[in-house]
């Protein structure tokens, strides 16, 4: 059995859950998110807590019984608590701007790059060079911030470019010169 699996998941106070067949959506005090399970996998509601289980030992219920309680789990604490990530810029000249749902980054082109955000994502920007993306679904938030990293990832002679704050680079030595 999956030990991740067999955990209940405590839904808080002001936290509801409905279930129908595979059809999950939890409402909170900073929204709602809604997921289709597979469907080998079952949830079952209590007072306080829900329990994520399996209709099989078959194989694919087996890989999805874990995969189905995180994210359920998660689906509670997003609307609960809500997730973030912080992204730090380093760079000389290197900086952020957010207006509305715009992200607004110069960090070494030529042009300024711009992401717009979805919906549901907020980005603030902190002394230019520190970025910060809240929302609810930790999918979305996890998949902007990788977007906003890609732009320009971490090098690793300076240490120039956007990183996860608290995120180690190997640094390597450059070339010696020549005697």
């Amino acid at each position: 059995m999956s030990r991740i699996g067999k955990r209940p998941i405590p839904i808080p106070q002001k936290v509801t859950v409905e279930v129908k067949g595979q059809h999950v959506l939890v409402t909170g005090p900073k929204g709602s998110l809604e997921r289709e399970l597979p469907d080998k996998i079952n949830v079952i509601q209590e007072s306080t807590t829900l329990l994520v289980g399996r209709a099989d030992d078959s194989r694919p219920a087996r890989e999805r019984h874990g995969l189905c309680r995180t994210l359920v789990s998660n689906m509670v604490e997003g609307v609960s608590k809500g997730f973030e990530k912080r992204l730090s810029i380093q760079g000389v000249g290197y900086r952020a701007q957010s207006q509305g749902s715009k992200l607004t980054l110069n960090v070494g082109y030529s042009k300024p790059v711009e992401i717009i955000m979805p919906n549901e994502i907020q980005v603030a920007v902190e002394n230019n060079t520190l970025v910060i993306i809240s929302g609810i679904d930790k999918e979305i938030v996890g998949n902007i911030a990788a977007q906003i990293r890609a732009v320009r990832p971490p090098e690793v002679y300076k240490g120039k470019g956007i990183r996860y704050l608290g995120e180690a680079v190997r640094r390597k030595a450059g070339k010696t010169g020549k005697k």
